[in-house]
């Protein structure tokens, strides 16, 4: 059974890069139809290659999409656009603030259009502040945050996530108040803009520590690769064949952790500093694959560190998870991705990520455009046919 839960709801997406299409990917997946609009002089840098094209992470990113390439400052083509917004559900944008405006496309424009349109903008620290007209990538919100200071050990060096958790975390936020905003306006029959960022994004990832440090007002200790709760069980130690990360949180599951290293029972007075040093000595004898056996079996979370790559190929054997893998076909082969990760709704593989413009033409057509003019546009750049000319 196929995601069809918003079937009936129409996303219009002139964003780029992650976030803002990961927000409609989501929306796609759950069975909105999403028309990414790009610019054929200036396509989604994700493509990747030639204009056109489709690499893997885009592929991932625009899956079940269709394709809309005209330049936006083509007046006639913007009016299209304008049109098209009249029986849309969803507007998404990522420029930077002050863009739309500028190109005619702010949410006042849009809700003068249509009052239940849900126009949701995605930028690097908000619409509103002393850095608004700034533009962020995830990196550089990582630092401004303090999540790199969160990550690493005390006194080192400023440690980055790796992989764009930002990013990615900007369009989970994004989907899910469109489908909060869709929700309310069932009820209220009333659209909205919302305004979220990779800043806002990036505190809320951080949500147990910022706050903590907005009750004491004061920076807490780097973990490094121990765990949350501070217990000398829960962090990363080495063994034999690797490092193995545990999770002893709990009294119970600490006193468990010592009875399966043969270490005494754990003392009221025994100095952390000290505990923590048995527990290195105790596990470096051990191999990382049997105690993660052992101490799952006996109710203490642990897993020895992978690589992604390792993981992925366990996971796909049948090991440990069940991944939701779906095949894609994409402009450059076949690309094995992630599903949305929310089993229990159904699960059909969507159809792959679309090549620059596939829709164009019958938009246009649609819209009341004549084949010379098409092909006039086409010629001057201003718009992509996927068969040229």
């Amino acid at each position: 059974m196929a995601l069809q839960c918003l079937a009936d709801v129409r996303v219009i997406d002139l964003s780029h890069v992650i976030a803002g299409p990961a927000a409609s990917m989501y929306l796609a997946a759950l069975g909105a139809d999403v028309l990414k609009v790009e610019n054929p002089r200036a396509p989604d840098v994700m493509r990747g290659g030639e204009a056109g094209a489709t690499s893997n992470t885009f592929a991932t990113l625009n899956a079940a999409k269709r394709s809309l390439a005209i330049d936006l400052k083509v007046p006639r083509l913007r009016d299209l656009l304008l049109g098209l917004v009249r029986d849309a559900d969803v507007f998404i944008e990522n420029f930077r603030p002050g863009t739309a405006a500028r190109l005619g496309l702010d949410y006042p424009a849009l809700r003068a259009l249509n009052p239940r349109i849900v126009y949701l903008s995605i930028s690097g620290y908000g619409q509103q502040g002393a850095w608004s007209r700034f533009g962020a990538y995830d990196q550089v919100v990582q630092a401004l945050t303090g999540m790199m200071m969160t990550n690493g050990e005390e006194n080192g060096p400023p440690t980055k996530v790796g992989f764009p958790v930002i990013d990615i975390a900007t369009g989970m936020l994004g989907a899910m108040s469109v489908l909060a905003a869709l929700r309310r306006r069932d009820a209220a029959t009333l659209g909205c803009h919302i305004d979220t960022s990779l800043a806002q994004a990036a505190i809320q990832l951080m949500r147990p520590v910022a706050s903590r440090v907005l009750a004491s007002d004061r920076d807490e200790p780097r973990p490094g690769n121990r765990g949350f709760s501070g217990s000398p069980g829960a962090s990363t130690f080495r063994c034999l064949d690797g490092w193995l990360a545990v999770a002893a949180n709990s009294p119970r599951q600490f006193a468990t952790l010592c009875d399966r290293l043969d270490l005494p029972a754990p003392e009221e007075d025994v100095e952390p500093l000290e505990m923590t040093r048995r527990l290195d000595e105790a596990i470096a004898g051990r191999k990382a694959a049997e105690l993660e056996a052992q101490l799952n079996e006996a109710g203490v979370p642990a897993a020895r560190v992978r690589r992604m790559g390792e993981f992925l190929r366990e996971a796909r054997a049948g090991r440990h998870v069940g991944l939701d893998l779906q095949q894609l076909v994409g402009g450059d082969g076949d690309f094995l991705q992630l599903g949305p990760g929310m089993l229990g709704l159904g699960n059909e593989a969507p159809r792959g990520a679309p090549t620059l413009g596939a829709d164009t033409r019958d938009i246009l057509l649609k819209a009341g455009f004549a084949r010379e003019e098409i092909a006039s546009l086409a010629r001057d750049g201003a718009v992509r046919l996927v068969d040229g000319v």
